[in-house]
């Protein structure tokens, strides 16, 4: 995964801390194998980056997809929730519509005044 790896060094922090949510360089670490919403994450951000990074992420969900199902505590608790936020099935195709016929309207017309 050259493109995943070129840019970013991964490590595990020394110590835990408060997140700053002000800081542009903060890191945030989603575990796409252990966490189903973070796999939704990972999908969403494929689609919208650059296509040689796409490629890698492709793959790597495909291998997520296919491997065994992990969850971990956050993973497990979100995995609980995914089905209450399902959406409802999309079409990807609108429906045709039958033809219908138009019925001309016949105009009245007006009483004649004398």
């Amino acid at each position: 995964m050259v493109e995943l790896t070129r840019r970013y060094i991964v490590m595990q922090m020394a110590v835990e801390g408060p997140f700053d949510l002000t800081d542009p360089d903060a890191p945030f670490v989603l575990k796409p194998w252990k966490d189903p919403a973070a796999l939704q994450a990972l999908i969403a951000y494929r689609e919208h980056c650059y296509p040689e990074l796409a490629q890698e992420l492709d793959r790597w969900i495909g291998t997520i997809s296919a491997g065994p199902k992990i969850r971990g505590g956050v993973g497990s608790r979100n995995e609980l929730m995914a089905p209450s936020r399902a959406k409802s099935p999309s079409r990807t195709t609108p429906r045709a519509k039958g033809k219908t016929k138009r019925i001309k309207s016949v105009k009245r017309k007006g009483k004649r005044r004398s």
